[in-house]
């Protein structure tokens, strides 16, 4: 093994084309991008001084696309976009941090089968049925906790807080807390001249 490929020093002109990187970022491990596979343009935007470093995970469908802000940290961060993820400026999230702005299969049983059949070796995942996503939105200044999750459609608001291991359904007001599952306020926001 190279060991360039996992302390940062490696080449991200090795990154496909699609993948824009703004100055004086660090990511650790080449193997974060081994499952980005979007053919947007561009796929995947970094930020100026953004830090990725290991465990964190783009796991980008075709027609995926995800932007992460300025300054903000990535420590283990596995996110599953099919559509459209959007990271604000000096957002922190933490190890085992998920975000999937998708399932990734359907929830109706029948569905979820014939899903299944098709995904399989020797099925056609062509003719799998469609995905259902809706875009995943976290403003600046947000912090997420070890092991939240955050699901499809959720945004959350400027400066708000995740536990570790919450699960966010819905949306989070700006400055407030959440914890628990399914994520819950432990504090409301937080205005500026509080």
């Amino acid at each position: 093994m190279d060991l360039r490929e996992i302390t940062g020093a490696w080449d991200h002109a090795s990154l496909p084309a699609n993948v824009r990187v703004g100055e004086g970022c660090y990511l650790e491990r080449k193997e974060s991008f081994a499952r980005f596979r979007s053919i947007c343009e561009p796929g995947l935007t970094i930020g100026d001084r953004v830090k990725v470093y290991t465990w964190t995970t783009f796991n980008v469908e075709p027609s995926g696309r995800v932007e992460v802000g300025d300054d903000s940290i990535l420590v283990g961060a596995v996110l599953m976009c099919a559509e459209r993820i959007r990271i604000g400026k000096r957002v922190i999230l933490s190890y085992h941090v998920t975000i999937a702005d998708c399932d990734f299969h359907p929830l109706d049983p029948d569905l979820r089968k014939e899903d299944a059949i098709r995904n399989a070796p020797g099925g056609d995942p062509n003719q799998r049925p469609p995905l259902v996503t809706s875009p995943v939105v976290v403003e600046d200044d947000v912090w997420v906790g070890i092991g939240a999750i955050i699901l499809k459609g959720v945004r959350l608001g400027r400066g708000a807080r995740v536990g570790a291991g919450a699960v966010v359904t819905s949306d989070v007001p700006p400055g407030a807390s959440v914890a628990g599952n399914p994520a819950k306020w432990v504090r409301p926001e937080v205005r500026a001249d509080e």
